[in-house]
C-alpha cells in the first residue's frame, strides 16, 4: 500500500515543520512591521523638531503606534494589499500636510489652511526658483515627488503581510506580532505626565493637523455673514463725515509698503545695530531737507508673506487675515481708499514691480493706471527674486508716474520689494538718481553677492542679510524723499509685516513701524493725534492700532474744514 503523506486542512505539510515556518514569518513581520513604524516616525518627527526648537525634543509619533498595530492585527489576506497600499499613500499625503503647516507657520507665522492655501501652491515653485535657480527648483519639486512616490511604495511593501500564511496558527502569530509590538511601544509611552498618553516624549501630528483643518472649515462656514456684517459697518462709520480728504485736495498722497520691514527689525538686538543708525541719518537727513517726520507702528494682519493682505486692510479698512476675506473683499466690490481719493479728483496708481502675471484684483480696485513689472520699461537684471531694486521702483514713481502729465494729485501705492528673501544680493543707493533712466546702471550687480542656495545654508548669515536689505530700502527712501518730497507730498511709508518666524523668532509682536515724511508739518499733526511721535523711531511698548482702522481714521483726520469746525 502506497504511502500518503497527510495535509494539514489549510494545505500545507505536516511534517513538523509548520512551527518553525510561523516562527520566521511571525519574525519575518515583526521585523517589517518595525522598519515601517521606524519609516513613519523618520517622515513625521523632522516638522515636530522644527517646531520645537531642537532635535530629539520628542520621538514617538503615536500615529506610527496605530499604523503598526493595526496591521499587526489584520489577517493576511487579499485585501491586506490593498490596505497597505491605502495606508502608505495616506501617511506620504499626511506627511506631507504636516510639512507645509510647518513651513507656514516658520514663514508666515500661520497654519495651514487647506482650503484656502492651495491658491499660493505656485508661490512654492517662484520661491525655489528665486532661492535655488530655475532648473534647481523644478529638479528639487521633481526630485521630492519621486521621493514621495517611493516612500510610498516602501512602506506599502512593509505594511503587506506576508502572500504566504502559517497553517492553523497564523491567527496565533498575528497576535504574536501585535503583542509584541505593543510590548516594545508601550514602555515608551509611560513618559507622557502632562497629557494622558501624549506626554513630553510622544507626539501626534497628523491628528493635531487634521484637527486643525476641521476647526478651520468650522470657522470658514460663517465667514461670508462675519465679513459682511463688519463691512457694513465699515461703510456706515465713514457715511457720516462730511468732505472726506477735503484737506488733500491737492496734494500728492504716496503709501509706499517696505517688505518684510517689521518692528523687530528695529527692536531685536541682532537687527537694531544696523538699522537704528539708519533712523538716525533719516532724522538728520530730512532735517536737513527742510521736511518733517513722525513715526507710529501699526498692527499687521500677516507676517512672512502674503503682502496683498496687508495691501488690503490698509486700503480697505477691513481686517484680512486670511485668502477667504481678501477674495471677499475683490468679489463683493467694497469701497477703499482708493475710491476715497477719486472722489476727491486725484488720479490713482498702483506701482508693483513684484506683479508678473495678470493682476485682476488690481483691475478690480479701480486704479486709473497700473504699472505692474511689464509696465515699468525696467532694462536692467532681476536680482534672485527681485524684479528690480527699489531705487529704481522710486526713480520710475517720479519720472513716469508723478510727472505723468496730468495736473490732478496723485494717490498712488507702491509696493517695494528689495527686502524679500532671499535678501542677497545688497546693493548701494546710487548718488545720481538722474543717471538711474531705464535701470542698466544696475547691470554690474546681475551676479553680485552670494547666491540664495549658499547663503541660505547659515541662518545666521541670513539675518545678517536680512538686515542689511531692509537697511538698504530705508536708506532708498529716504534718498528719494530727500530729493523729491515737498510740502506738496505726504509720503506714507511702512512695512508690509514682519519677516518669517525664521527671522524675528516665535510670539513676535505683529508690528510694523510707519514713517509718515512731509515739507508741510500741518500734514503730520492728525498722525501725533495717534500716537506717532515725531522723529524716526515710534513710541517702545505701545499697543498699535491694527491697519484696519487706518483707513476709517484717515479719512476723517483729514475731512475738510467744515467736518472739523463741526467737531465731528
Amino acid at each position: 500500500m502506497r504511502n500518503v503523506r497527510t495535509r494539514s486542512s489549510r494545505g500545507g505539510p505536516d511534517n513538523g515543520q509548520a512551527p518553525a515556518v510561523e516562527t520566521r514569518l511571525t519574525l519575518r513581520r515583526i521585523l517589517r512591521l518595525s522598519a515601517a513604524f521606524l519609516l513613519v516616525n523618520a517622515l513625521f518627527l523632522p516638522p515636530v523638531w522644527i517646531l520645537d526648537g531642537w532635535v530629539g525634543s520628542r520621538w514617538l509619533v503615536l500615529e506610527a503606534v496605530f499604523l503598526v498595530a493595526l496591521f499587526a492585527l489584520l489577517p493576511a489576506n487579499r485585501w491586506n494589499r490593498i490596505f497597505a497600499t491605502a495606508g502608505g499613500v495616506a501617511v506620504v499625503l499626511l506627511a506631507v500636510l504636516i510639512a507645509a503647516d510647518t513651513t507656514l507657520l516658520m514663514s508666515l507665522g500661520r497654519p495651514l489652511n487647506l482650503l484656502l492655501d492651495l491658491g499660493i501652491a505656485p508661490s512654492v515653485h517662484h520661491l525655489l526658483a528665486g532661492m535655488l535657480g530655475e532648473s534647481m527648483g523644478i529638479a528639487a519639486l521633481i526630485g521630492a515627488g519621486l521621493g514621495a512616490i517611493g516612500i510610498a511604495v516602501a512602506l506599502a511593501l512593509l505594511l503587506n503581510a506576508p502572500d504566504r500564511t502559517p497553517p492553523p496558527g497564523n491567527r496565533v502569530g498575528r497576535w504574536a506580532a501585535g503583542i509584541a509590538m505593543c510590548a516594545f511601544l508601550a514602555p515608551l509611552l509611560a513618559f507622557g505626565d502632562r497629557v494622558p498618553v501624549i506626554g513630553p516624549r510622544t507626539a501626534a501630528p497628523a491628528v493635531h493637523v487634521a484637527a486643525q483643518q476641521a476647526s478651520q472649515l468650522r470657522d470658514l462656514l460663517g465667514e461670508r455673514e462675519r465679513f459682511a456684517a463688519e463691512a457694513t459697518a465699515t461703510a456706515a462709520s465713514l457715511e457720516g463725515i462730511v468732505d472726506p480728504l477735503g484737506s488733500l485736495g491737492d496734494k500728492d498722497v504716496l503709501l509706499a509698503f517696505i517688505e518684510s520691514y517689521g518692528i523687530s527689525a528695529l527692536d531685536d538686538p541682532r537687527y537694531a545695530p544696523v538699522l537704528q543708525p539708519r533712523l538716525d541719518d533719516m532724522e538728520a537727513r530730512m532735517s536737513a531737507a527742510g521736511l518733517h517726520v513722525v513715526t507710529g507702528t501699526l498692527a499687521s494682519p500677516t507676517r512672512g508673506g502674503q503682502s496683498w493682505l496687508a495691501h488690503g486692510t490698509m486700503l480697505s479698512g477691513l481686517w484680512l487675515d486670511s485668502q477667504l476675506r481678501y477674495d471677499l473683499l475683490v468679489a463683493t466690490g467694497r469701497r477703499t481708499l482708493i475710491d476715497d481719493f477719486r472722489a476727491v479728483g486725484h488720479r490713482t496708481a498702483a506701482v508693483m514691480p513684484a506683479i508678473t502675471l495678470a493682476w485682476p484684483e488690481g483691475e478690480r480696485f479701480g486704479y486709473d493706471e497700473i504699472f505692474a513689472f511689464d509696465r515699468m520699461e525696467y532694462a536692467g537684471p532681476p536680482l534672485n527674486w527681485v524684479t528690480m531694486p527699489d531705487q529704481y521702483t522710486w526713480s520710475f514713481l517720479e519720472r513716469r508716474v508723478r510727472a505723468g502729465g496730468s495736473d490732478r494729485p496723485l494717490f498712488a501705492v507702491i509696493g517695494l520689494i528689495s527686502s524679500h528673501a532671499p535678501w542677497t544680493p545688497i546693493l548701494p543707493v546710487l548718488d545720481d538718481w538722474d543717471g538711474i533712466g531705464g535701470g542698466s546702471v544696475f547691470a554690474g550687480w546681475a551676479d553680485a553677492g552670494e547666491r540664495p542656495e549658499e547663503l541660505w545654508r547659515e541662518p545666521d548669515r541670513v539675518r545678517d542679510h536680512f538686515a542689511l536689505s531692509v537697511d538698504y530700502a530705508v536708506h532708498a527712501m529716504v534718498a528719494y524723499a530727500e530729493r523729491y518730497v515737498d510740502e506738496r507730498v505726504l509720503l506714507i511709508a511702512l512695512g508690509d509685516h514682519q519677516p518669517a518666524p525664521l527671522i524675528t523668532g516665535d510670539g513676535a509682536a505683529p508690528d510694523v513701524p510707519v514713517h509718515v515724511i512731509s515739507g508741510d508739518p500741518t500734514l503730520l499733526a492728525p498722525f501725533l493725534d495717534l500716537g506717532f511721535r515725531p522723529g524716526a523711531r515710534p513710541h517702545p511698548g505701545l499697543e498699535p492700532p491694527g491697519m484696519d482702522e487706518f483707513r476709517g481714521w484717515f479719512v476723517a483726520a483729514f475731512a475738510g474744514a467744515k467736518t472739523r469746525e463741526d467737531g465731528r
